[in-house]
């Protein structure tokens, strides 16, 4: 297949930019300053790398727009990582070709399967399936009864998908992701053995969500894990059950959300975070990394640490953990001083009175 190629001017349309230099420069694909060559264009985040773009062979560059001018032809934008995204997936956006269903696949009975789908060697779709049209179903899927996936969604290698969970338009689950495992609960008798509490709930991912690998996205006990428009979790996430996390909601590596705790729109939880369950964590709040939240956030509440607090408390206590050696020093010299004033309150003066 021939590469697209677009004028300078016609990428600056796609993203809202401004050309300087050439608009009629031939671009085929995107790199960063170092990878890219001619032919293609690269990107900077910030203006004092400006030097650097003389030193690249790429043949334009997507700056910021304090970027008067420079050795090669920009596009001048406001957010040049955002329209570096925009460029980068037009150049490798493919047309959706269809493979049908594999010969070595497996599907039940009752499913309701469009001509435009790719199901991949030993997948496994159970009775009662409904898939959207343009569906890529990688090898090694395995898919349970009465789930339904809508358009252009994307299944990778080796995930599961328990009975009666419903995938959106769009969405894209990386290899080895679990969604609709039983939850976490169990009942403890007198004798201290533990009963399992059955989940008969489902899980729903709103249209346009991206999970990451091993993932794990429990099925609620009753009513549904919710997984919202938008929503972009990364590799190795533990999602509870009855979790609902907002739209636009960023969920990074190695988070762990407790059963029954929500996140409101917007939501950013760094890398290891752990949330309680059954709070509530409301629009853009911010969890840093390696966090533990033990009580609700406040609408654009920024917290740090374990237990988490103000991100600003964080760091105030922070800087003074490094020096704890040296303010226990300082205590111990002083108790020993308050010991001795003590023992002797009129000091060593020898003058009579």
């Amino acid at each position: 297949m021939d590469k697209k190629t677009k004028t300078l001017s016609e990428l600056a349309l796609l993203v809202n930019g401004k050309v300087w230099g050439d608009p009629e420069v031939k671009i085929h694909g995107l790199g960063d300053l170092v990878t890219a060559r001619s032919g293609e264009i690269a990107f900077i985040t910030k203006a004092h790398r400006r030097d650097e773009i003389s030193t690249s062979k790429a043949s334009a560059v997507i700056a910021p727009l304090e970027i008067e001018a420079a050795a090669k032809p920009l596009i001048k934008v406001k957010d040049p990582n955002l329209a570096a995204a925009i460029i980068h997936r037009y150049f490798l956006a493919k047309p959706f070709v269809p493979t049908g269903i594999s010969k070595r696949a497996v599907v039940g009975a009752g499913c309701r399967i469009p001509a435009e789908v790719s199901i991949g060697p030993m997948a496994v779709v159970g009775d009662r399936v409904v898939l959207g049209e343009r569906v890529t179903i990688k090898a090694g899927v395995v898919i349970g009864d009465k789930v339904t996936i809508g358009d252009d969604t994307i299944i990778y290698p080796n995930v599961t998908i328990y009975n009666s969970c419903h995938i959106g338009a769009r969405v894209i689950i990386h290899s080895g992701t679990v969604v609709g495992s039983d939850g976490f609960g169990y009942a403890t008798d007198e004798q201290g053995r533990h009963i399992k509490r059955p989940h008969v709930g489902t899980v729903q991912i709103d249209d346009d969500v991206e999970v990451g690998a091993n993932v794990c996205i429990d099925r609620a006990t009753f009513g549904k894990t919710w997984i919202k428009q938008g929503v972009k979790i990364d590799n190795l996430v533990q999602v509870a059950h009855n979790v609902v996390i907002g739209e636009g909601s960023i969920v990074v590596a190695q988070v762990g959300i407790a059963g029954s705790a929500t996140l409101g729109r917007g939501v950013i939880l760094g890398g290891q975070a752990g949330v309680n369950g059954h709070i509530h964590l409301a629009d853009r709040a911010m969890v840093a990394s390696k966090s533990g939240v033990h009580a609700s956030l406040q609408k654009g509440a920024v917290v740090s640490g374990f237990p988490a607090i103000p991100h600003k408390e964080w760091l105030r206590a922070s800087s003074l953990f490094t020096r704890l050696p040296e303010l226990f020093r300082e205590l111990r010299e002083l108790k020993k001083t308050v010991a001795t004033l003590a023992k002797d309150p009129a000091g060593d003066s020898d003058c009579e009175t």
